[in-house]
């Protein structure tokens, strides 16, 4: 833990997001390009839906009382669905209107003055599941969990197409933006479910080609819709070292904490 300096870009989300800062994912590369900048702070849970998210997000997006201690977040990624689209039989299945339900809760929670966790200086940007490919994702678990074999399937490419339809549609009808991760991917693949396995390492879960994918489409929708928050436009909190060593005896003056805004 240490002092609150920066402000800082929260992903909330699903284990997409949970395992992004692995390798060279979607939250390695943010907390690269924004390091010393904004903090990214990396909020997935592996298995979630939106029905379960809610009390989570709940106990960790501060209340105004707690924002005048916490970090500032600038911009909040709110990426679900690869888990609410499972089929009907599974427990992790949240209907579509439910989905859209829940995903409009956080947006309102964020946006309302009325709301406890109203705040006006957070941007969102909601995030559509990815293309998905059952029968990848199929052999995957039957590796990874054998007493699943036999059961019927949990994912199909048609849902998932549908639940990321839903989040478009939240985005337009609440006026936030969106970056959309199912119609990049699937542009990327040439349109060809056979191809999917380039940006997929299970069927389900994006690899390193897939995390590529989403940070362009990210950045880009940063850069259009909240360009005040893109990288290239702030500064780094603290100086850089060459600052310093220029006027070495000032250095007590020239380290204190300054805006990433410039001001």
């Amino acid at each position: 833990m240490t002092v609150n300096v920066q402000d800082a870009i929260v992903l909330l989300g699903d284990s997409i997001t949970e395992i992004s800062f692995a390798g060279n994912g979607l939250g390695a590369r943010l907390a690269d390009v924004y390091n010393r900048k904004f903090d990214v702070v990396n909020r997935g849970f592996s298995g979630y839906n939106t029905d379960w998210i809610i009390p989570i997000f709940e106990q960790i997006f501060p209340t105004q009382h707690q924002q005048q201690h916490a970090p500032k977040v600038r911009l909040l990624t709110i990426w679900f669905g690869a888990n609410d689209a499972a089929l009907p039989h599974s427990k992790q299945h949240v209907p579509l209107d439910q989905f859209q339900a829940n995903l409009r809760h956080i947006i309102h929670a964020v946006r309302s003055p009325e709301s406890p966790y109203y705040s006006p200086d957070t941007r969102i940007i909601l995030i559509t599941p990815p293309p998905v490919d059952p029968a990848r994702w199929a052999a995957w678990l039957e590796e990874a969990a054998p007493e699943t074999k036999g059961d019927p399937p949990d994912r199909s490419f048609e849902q998932a197409q549908r639940y990321a339809e839903g989040v478009r549609d939240v985005a337009t009808q609440e006026g936030v933006a969106v970056a959309d991760a199912w119609t990049r991917i699937w542009e990327a693949a040439g349109r060809d479910e056979s191809r999917l396995g380039e940006y997929l390492s299970d069927g389900l879960h994006l690899n390193t080609r897939g995390y590529a994918v989403v940070y362009d489409a990210l950045i880009e929708t940063i850069a259009a819709k909240y360009p005040e928050y893109h990288y290239d436009r702030l500064q780094t909190v603290f100086v850089s070292f060459d600052v310093i060593v220029q006027n070495p005896e000032k250095y007590r003056e020239l380290t204190k904490k300054r805006s990433a805004f410039g001001n």
